[in-house]
């Protein structure tokens, strides 16, 4: 069974829900270092609103992280494909060349009532810490948080 169709198994969208969600790009590829490509993502990002409500999100080179909670009629499957579509459109007018975008499929996290969203966000933010991207998250630009 290829991987896209275990991520899957299980997955339940309930309103209201938060969600930690990880996208990785086709074969791990670097697309999002580019600056012009991160800002492609982040708007993406962006235009789920008011349907989803974004907690955080980080773009990191070959992936992101998107903690969200999704509203009354919106679905979490439908809510990625969203951010990715629109995502893979933008980079398709920078980089016509570009031939794949995203790896099948995602990995979610349905997040628990007494999980501490704040901690939660802080260890998400802290990604380009981890990787060695920089040494301090102010001086990373692809990252938003509900508390800024």
């Amino acid at each position: 069974m290829p991987a896209s169709h275990r991520l899957r198994k299980g997955r339940i969208s309930a309103p209201n829900q938060i969600y930690l969600v990880t996208c990785n790009t086709h074969h791990r590829n670097p697309i999002f270092a580019d600056f012009n490509a991160a800002r492609a993502l982040m708007l993406s990002l962006g235009a789920t609103s008011p349907r989803v409500f974004t907690w955080c999100y980080v773009i990191m080179p070959d992936h992101f992280h998107w903690l969200m909670q999704l509203g009354e009629e919106v679905t979490l499957s439908n809510s990625v494909r969203f951010v990715k579509s629109q995502a893979t459109k933008k980079l398709g007018s920078q980089q016509p060349l570009l031939k794949r975008v995203w790896q099948e499929g995602f990995h979610d996290h349905q997040i628990r009532q007494e999980e501490d969203l704040k901690n939660l966000a802080r260890y998400i933010l802290g990604n380009p810490l981890r990787a060695g991207l920089v040494n301090s998250v102010r001086n990373y630009s692809f990252w938003d948080a509900a508390w800024i």
